[in-house]
C-alpha cells in the first residue's frame, strides 16, 4: 500500500458546498488542508441547485423560525447556528464579492443567478488559503484504531493522513453528481449509526393522465391539501410546478414525506385550490362577468385570462363541459361546477419519484452521535460529519445549503483549533 509521505493538519473529503466551505475555513485559519474528490471537479451538484440559480441560503433573520424549519432536528442546531448563521452566510459571500439578492419566500439568489457564481467564492475562497485539491479520488474507507482515525485509503491503495478529519460525502440524492452514500458504509463500519436513507424533498407521480399534459405549466400561489379517508391530513400554500409524470416545485417537494408515510397505509387524494386568495363568490362573479361580455364566443375563448390556457382547458375537460359550445347557453351548475374544480381540484397521487429525482434524502448518521458545537463525531475524537451526512430532514427554499455552509464551517473551525 503507498502511503503519502506528507501528513495534514485536515483532510476533507468530499468537494460539495459543506465540504468546500470546511476545507476553506480550515486553511484559512492556517491548517495544512487536503479536499479529496472522487469526481474529476468539484461541486456537481451544487451546480444544478436551484435549477442552475442556486439557493444559497434562507433569508429568515430570526433564528427560532429558521430552525423550526428543521422540526426535531432544530435542538441539535441551536449551538452551530449561534456561531455561523444567516447573516453570516450572506455577510460570507458578499464580502467576497458575489451580491445576494432576495426572492419569494425569502429565497436568497446570487444577484447573477448562476451557481457558479457561488462555486466560484468557494474555490477561491480554498486556493486564497492553499487548499490542496485532489480530484478523481475515491476514497474506499478509513483506517482507525483506539477511537482515532488514522487514515484515508483511497481506491487506488494510496493512504493519506491527517491530524483530523471532515467526513463531507453527502447523501443520496441526485446519484450521477456523486451522491451515491459511500460515506454512511464507511461510518457503519467503524461504528456508526447510520438511519437509512429515503427520498425526501422529491416529486410526486399522479394518476390522472390530463396532470401529465399539463408539463411545464407553473403556477406561483397554489394551496394543496392531502387527505385520506376524507380526513385532511396536510395542508399548504406555495409555487406548484406540472410535470410529465405528476407534480413537483417548492409546495409538493416539501409535502412529499408526508404524501409518502400515508400512501403506505393506504389510497391519498390531492386536492388544489387554484385561486386561494379568492372565495367561491368572487370567482363564480368574474366567470359570470366573461360569459356575459363575450356570449357569442366559445366556452374556451370567452374564459380567456381567467388561468393559463392549457390549465383551462384541462379544468373543462375534467368538468365534462364541451369547451366548444357557446357561453351564452353555459348553464348555472356548469358555472358552479367550473368555480367547483378552480377551488378544488383533485387528483391521486400514485408513489413519489426515487431518489435519483429527489432535492435531499432522508436518514444518515445518529444525532445523537454527533457534538454539535463542534461538528465532531462522539466516536473519534478527531472526525468531523457535516451536511447531508447527518439525518436531518428541511424544506426546499436554501434550508439545505445553509446546513451546508453552518455545519461546515463550524467543522473547519474546530478541526484547525484542534489542531493549534
Amino acid at each position: 500500500m503507498a502511503n503519502s509521505k506528507k501528513i495534514y493538519d485536515v483532510i476533507v473529503i468530499g468537494g460539495g458546498p459543506a465540504g468546500m466551505m470546511a476545507a476553506g475555513r480550515a486553511a484559512e485559519l492556517g491548517q495544512r488542508v487536503l479536499l479529496l474528490e472522487k469526481n474529476a471537479s468539484l461541486g456537481k451538484k451544487l451546480l444544478i441547485t436551484g435549477g442552475g440559480r442556486c439557493n444559497v441560503t434562507n433569508a429568515e433573520f430570526d433564528e427560532r423560525r429558521f430552525l423550526a424549519k428543521f422540526k426535531d432536528a432544530k435542538k441539535f442546531l441551536f449551538s452551530p447556528f449561534a456561531r455561523f448563521s444567516v447573516k453570516e452566510t450572506i455577510d460570507f459571500f458578499e464580502h467576497k464579492n458575489m451580491p445576494i439578492k432576495i426572492e419569494a419566500e425569502n429565497r436568497a439568489f446570487p444577484v447573477s443567478n448562476s451557481a457558479k457564481s457561488v462555486w466560484e467564492v468557494l474555490v477561491a475562497y480554498m486556493k486564497a488559503s492553499n487548499v490542496e485539491v485532489m480530484t478523481n479520488s475515491a476514497v474506499s474507507g478509513f483506517q482507525y484504531a483506539y477511537e482515532l482515525i488514522t487514515g484515508v485509503q483511497l481506491k487506488n491503495k494510496t493512504l493519506v493522513q491527517a491530524n483530523n478529519y471532515i467526513l463531507a460525502t453527502g447523501g443520496t440524492s441526485r446519484p450521477e453528481t456523486g451522491s451515491t452514500g459511500d460515506g454512511f458504509g464507511w461510518l457503519k463500519t467503524i461504528g456508526h449509526t447510520v438511519i437509512e436513507q429515503s427520498a425526501a424533498l422529491v416529486p410526486v407521480m399522479i394518476k390522472e393522465k390530463w396532470v401529465h399534459t399539463l408539463a411545464g405549466v407553473s403556477l406561483s400561489e397554489v394551496k394543496a391539501t392531502v387527505l385520506q379517508n376524507n380526513i385532511k391530513q396536510a395542508t399548504a400554500t406555495g409555487k406548484l410546478l406540472f410535470t410529465h409524470f405528476g407534480l413537483s416545485g417548492p409546495l409538493i417537494l416539501n409535502m412529499s414525506r408526508d404524501i409518502g408515510e400515508l400512501l403506505k397505509y393506504g389510497p391519498v387524494s390531492l386536492i388544489l385550490d387554484i385561486m386561494p386568495g379568492r372565495d367561491m363568490a368572487d370567482i363564480n362573479a368574474e366567470i359570470l362577468n366573461k360569459l356575459q361580455e363575450n356570449h357569442t364566443k366559445r366556452l374556451r375563448n370567452a374564459l380567456s385570462g381567467l388561468v393559463q390556457t392549457s390549465l383551462l382547458n384541462a379544468i373543462i375537460k375534467v368538468s365534462g363541459i364541451d369547451a366548444g359550445k357557446p357561453a351564452n347557453s353555459v348553464t348555472r351548475s356548469e358555472r358552479q361546477q367550473l368555480v367547483q374544480l378552480l377551488k378544488k381540484l383533485p387528483m391521486t397521487p400514485t408513489g413519489l419519484m426515487g431518489l435519483d429525482k429527489a432535492i435531499i434524502a432522508s436518514g444518515g448518521v445518529k444525532l445523537e452521535e454527533v457534538d454539535f458545537k463542534t461538528m465532531r463525531s462522539k466516536l473519534f475524537s478527531n472526525l468531523y460529519l457535516v451536511g447531508d451526512i447527518l439525518n436531518i430532514d428541511r424544506p426546499s427554499g436554501g434550508y439545505s445549503l445553509q446546513l451546508c455552509w453552518t455545519t461546515g464551517y463550524v467543522a473547519g473551525s474546530s478541526a484547525a483549533q484542534k489542531s493549534l
